[in-house]
């Protein structure tokens, strides 16, 4: 009795359209950002190193190299504050969790190209 509840409100707040992307593939994240009173989109552009959980739970991890400095961010797959997931290129991997691309620099931090359907949408 429990589960179907919990079920109904879970299925209420999941998002119709997710884009296809796996482990390895580079996403641009548009998330919504509010600062105050303002309310504004930002693009955050990385690798996708991990994705976890299911149902409403589910999350991926992208990183992302800015200044030298190696930045991560978790975001929930249905979140209403991601706004769009767009997946710009497809990265070949053979695991599924990357956090070995975490002590590697310059172009070691770059996946192999995997052919896909992920066009460069401009």
């Amino acid at each position: 009795m429990k589960t179907k509840i919990l079920d109904s409100v879970e299925n209420k707040n999941l998002k119709d359209k997710i884009p296809h992307f796996e482990i390895g593939d580079i996403v641009d994240v548009h998330c919504r950002i509010t600062e105050g009173e303002k309310v504004r989109t930002q693009i955050f552009n990385g690798t996708v190193i991990a994705r976890r959980g299911r149902g409403i739970n589910e999350t991926f991890t992208v990183r992302r190299i800015i200044g030298g400095e190696g930045v991560e961010r978790v975001f929930p797959l249905h979140s209403p504050n991601v706004l769009d997931i767009k997946p710009v290129r497809s990265g070949k991997a053979r695991k599924a969790k990357l956090y070995y691309l975490r002590e590697r620099t310059g172009k070691a931090v770059k996946l192999a190209h995997r052919h896909s359907d992920h066009t460069l949408s401009k």
